[in-house]
């Protein structure tokens, strides 16, 4: 077991998060330099998504992850704009890499977009020891 699981989940968290998303990025052939993530007050992920639908003209949808409300399709806006979400996976914070790319290509796939997005209930706290746990197996060892 890793020991900075057992003192602060952070570093362990950092590594992890970092496997995952890379796992998420190499299912859907996004190179390095299309994903990123961060640890702030919430944990997030980036992954650019190469495609454009005709009811956004001149923007790219990306694939977007945080640690309450799992993985999302947004339409990509300018820094200062909130993404515009067209599509929520589920509440499960870490499906496998493997499901989350068969959804994305789905919404991809898929013939209308934008689609109405299920609404968030209020932010639900999150044991970061936990997620850490959860993420672990994704980890370089």
């Amino acid at each position: 077991m890793d020991t900075d699981l057992d003192v602060d989940s952070t570093p362990a968290l950092r590594r992890a998060l970092d496997g995952y998303i890379r796992a998420v990025a190499d299912e859907l052939d996004v190179p390095a330099e299309g994903m990123s993530f961060e640890i702030s007050d919430t944990a997030t992920a980036y992954l650019g998504l190469s495609t454009r639908r005709p009811s956004w003209p001149g923007r790219d949808l990306m694939l977007i992850w945080d640690e309450r409300a799992g993985w999302s399709v947004a339409v990509e806006t300018n820094p200062a704009e909130r993404p515009v979400v067209i599509a929520r996976l589920s509440d499960e914070p870490v499906p496998s890499p493997r499901t989350v790319a068969r959804w994305v290509r789905g919404i991809l796939a898929g013939p209308s977009l934008p689609m109405e997005p299920r609404q968030q209930t209020g932010a639900k706290a999150v044991d970061r020891h936990a997620l850490a746990l959860r993420l672990a197996d994704y980890a370089p060892d």
